[in-house]
């Protein structure tokens, strides 16, 4: 049986087609100090009609999509250690050092710092990513090599 969407939350092909448009110009200005009115113009919409399309067809406001964005980027930078957390803050385009460190806590779990630290890690023993009990399962000891 086919579930039957009411008319007013169907999208129409042009009008997710802007939406995709909007979230485009997102990912590829997400770096870049973005308000609602510019995203909004990139989809050819007023703001408040844009905002409520937005998130019935992502799920999410454009502001947080902006920001889950600029977190993944940041995790990028940060994985690979070439800048400070304070270079990686402005390069993904936050304007302050402390509501990056706060959303970045809140949206991976660890603090910036603390984030790299776990990457260089991971970088420096990657057989510790191996969970446990396949080892376990495969008789596989820490020194790479299998039991008889």
């Amino acid at each position: 049986m086919q579930k039957i969407i009411p008319t007013r939350t169907r999208l129409t092909s042009d009008l997710y087609r802007r939406l995709c448009r909007a979230r485009r110009f997102i990912d590829e200005s997400y770096h870049l100090p973005i308000d609602l009115d510019q995203i909004s113009d990139a989809a050819c919409l007023s703001r408040y009609h844009f905002l409520r399309l937005f998130r019935r067809a992502f799920n999410r406001t454009p502001h947080q999509y902006l920001t889950e964005r600029r977190i993944e980027r940041a995790k990028e930078l940060l994985s690979s250690g070439k800048l400070t957390v304070t270079d990686v803050c402005f390069e993904v385009g936050f304007e302050s050092l402390g509501s990056f460190s706060s959303l970045f806590h809140k949206h991976v779990g660890y603090p910036p710092i603390a984030y790299r630290a776990l990457a260089y890690e991971r970088r420096r023993t990657p057989q510790k990513q191996i969970p446990a009990c396949f080892l376990i399962m495969h008789r596989v000891e820490e020194a790479g090599r299998t039991r008889d």
